[in-house]
């Protein structure tokens, strides 16, 4: 498996790509658009790009939220690579780039369905459950 890591800039055919393939993943099964505000507001974050054999798989962005906490958010793998281990390889690179920039937690606000993914790689979960986007979800974090 040829798996490649890439940080995209903002607003760059690259970036454009991963909205796409968050849109699919993400937003359309819940039948939710994004708004240009929304993508807009992303421009400070770091967008990371998830290539197997040179075509884009998965991606995620992170985003600031303290000097010492860094949100992982809009983690989407392709449907058709799902369940390999790449989203995987992909938050664990999430983290070395988030220590490597000085921050000590990473958190997330995971779908119920993929709390037991994160449980695996040691997030674990603060507080009650609650709803976002309809669905229920957990705050999980992890000690980077």
């Amino acid at each position: 498996m040829n798996l490649t890591f890439k940080v995209v800039d903002f607003d760059s055919k690259e970036q454009k790509a991963t909205i796409e393939l968050r849109d699919k993943i993400l937003r359309k099964p819940l039948d939710m658009q994004f708004t240009a505000e929304q993508l807009a507001a992303e421009k400070d974050d770091i967008h990371l790009a998830t290539y197997l054999d040179g075509e884009l798989v998965a991606c995620l962005v992170l985003m600031h939220y303290t000097d010492s906490h860094l949100k992982m958010r809009q983690v989407a793998v392709d449907d058709t690579q799902q369940r390999k281990g790449i989203g995987q390889l992909m938050v664990l690179e999430s983290e070395r780039i988030g220590k490597a920039k000085g921050y000590q937690y990473m958190f997330c606000h995971a779908r119920d369905v993929a709390a037991p993914f994160y449980k695996k790689l040691d997030y674990y979960i603060l507080g009650d459950s609650f709803e976002e986007v309809g669905i229920k979800h957990w705050k999980m974090e992890k000690v980077l």
